[in-house]
């Protein structure tokens, strides 16, 4: 999303729901076929929250539905289009746990981290009850030796096996980091990201790989490799 766009451009909080009925041609003059998230609220207590492409109906219908009498004010927020407006409204129900509403909101690609958090917890707690017995843990310095001492650029970084990519004169190239750190690209293995990197650019001009690569940090949020040295 560009610096200059936004997604809320206008919003009303914390009305009476008498006055959707008293000044109902004001309202009806600002959220007319316009598109945004409500939320509904008892004596200041959030109660619901709902997206709407029709603002005014839905409001005027939660004064005749189930939830009639379950709230006494309202706020409106008005986005430009509704590109994320569904997903909006599920970080604002999951974080809310509005009362009134009996759907969890669900997302489009995040991915759940609970289980490579638990599955990292229990590698951090091996690590520690290795080092409290006094084990030493030698696999990543075996890789090395083996190797005449050289260790993968990345291997101190990764904890599982990724995708990256890299784009370079109007075309995308793909590869992959294995989980010792070493970059696999078109069957060939690299220590560095820039070595990789330089495989690519013509007359083999040096690179640094840490800002030509990039890597899925999360679903859909592409960044360089060099974040994962922050």
């Amino acid at each position: 999303m560009a610096k200059s766009e936004h997604l809320v451009c206008q919003h009303l909080e914390n009305i009476s729901s008498d006055a959707l009925a008293k000044y109902q041609k004001i309202i009806r003059q600002y959220v007319r076929r316009r598109s945004g998230i409500y939320a509904l609220y008892k004596k200041d207590r959030l109660y619901y929250v709902g997206l709407a492409s029709n603002l005014r109906s839905r409001l005027r219908g939660h004064l005749r539905d189930r939830h009639r009498n379950l709230w006494d004010r309202f706020s409106v927020y008005l986005t430009i289009g509704n590109q994320h407006v569904k997903e909006l409204e599920s970080l604002v129900l999951r974080i809310s746990k509005p009362i009134g509403n009996k759907v969890k909101g669900k997302f489009r690609r995040s991915e759940n981290l609970y289980r490579s958090f638990a599955k990292d917890i229990r590698k951090v707690q091996k690590e520690e009850f290795d080092q409290i017995l006094g084990r030493e843990i030698t696999k990543l310095v075996l890789d090395g030796k083996a190797r005449a001492g050289r260790k993968p650029a990345l291997s101190r970084y990764v904890q599982k096996p990724f995708r990256i990519r890299a784009k370079y004169k109007g075309k995308t190239y793909k590869g992959r980091v294995r989980r010792d750190g070493i970059v696999v690209f078109k069957g060939r293995r690299f220590y560095s990201p820039s070595i990789a990197g330089k495989s690519i650019v013509a007359n083999g001009t040096a690179v640094n790989g840490w800002f030509f690569w990039e890597y899925e940090r999360a679903p859909g949020d592409w960044v360089t490799l060099n974040e994962l040295r922050k």
